[in-house]
């Protein structure tokens, strides 16, 4: 199956939190998405590697993806080194993607950062007709993304572009609280950590005011890129 947009994502919730609104609008406007999580979170200190991956099928319905994938690198210890880079790009290749949006390039989590650059790696090098893989048996074409933009996480970063997703809020949330052991819920006997606090679930909804606002609109999600971004018409911005 060829996708419009296809997410990398480090672990299971990063997508939710930084693009879900812009993933629900594209699927809105007739574009087929995927993600594809690279960990299965097991290193979280709240909920399993098991409850994570029916968490991650539970917010796919929500989200009304296409397809969603994981490649089950190690949490917290892989690398962005030839052999995970190769089962990048099969994805890549596989699904042939326009658009790809990825993990910030830095972040509080480690993780976040390096699979930013292993999302950004992986792009250029399956464009690269002498890098060789095969999926199911068959040989792959190479394919590079038209565009790459890096989801921003929790480190406030400035956005090159922002994308209005007003429409979109409430469905966002739910597919973040589908994470049900990894969030603020009171009716969950787990440890407090950095994320399941109230606060930090309406932190996330003040990025996307905040965002919104500097566009004049309610809610939106930032994205960087480290490429220029041109346009053939002024009048296509707002």
């Amino acid at each position: 199956m060829k996708l419009d947009i296809l997410v990398l994502a480090v672990h299971p919730d990063d997508a939710e939190l930084g693009c879900s609104g812009t993933i629900l609008k594209h699927i809105a406007l007739g574009k087929k998405v995927g993600i594809v999580d690279f960990t299965r979170g097991e290193l979280g200190t709240r909920g399993t590697a098991e409850t994570r991956d029916q968490e991650a099928a539970d917010s796919a319905k929500i989200l009304g993806l296409h397809t969603r994938e994981n490649l089950g690198f190690r949490d917290g210890f892989f690398k962005n080194d030839e052999a995970h880079q190769l089962e990048v790009i099969k994805m890549i290749r596989k699904y042939q993607p326009e658009i790809v949006l990825s993990n910030a390039l830095e972040d509080r989590h480690p993780d976040h950062g390096r699979a930013g650059d292993l999302a950004n790696d992986a792009c250029f090098l399956s464009g690269l007709v002498k890098i060789n893989t095969q999926l199911d048996g068959k040989e792959q074409q190479a394919w590079r993304p038209r565009l790459l933009f890096q989801y921003i996480q929790d480190r406030y970063l400035k956005p090159d572009i922002i994308v209005d997703i007003t429409p979109y809020i409430e469905t966002k949330i739910a597919s973040i609280k589908a994470f049900k052991t990894q969030f603020f819920n009171p009716e969950l006997d787990a440890p407090d950590t950095y994320i399941s606090s109230p606060d930090f679930f309406e932190s996330v909804i003040g990025r996307s005011r905040e965002y919104g606002k500097s566009i004049g609109v309610t809610y939106a999600e930032g994205f960087t890129s480290r490429k220029f971004l041109g346009i053939d018409n002024l009048f296509n911005l707002f």
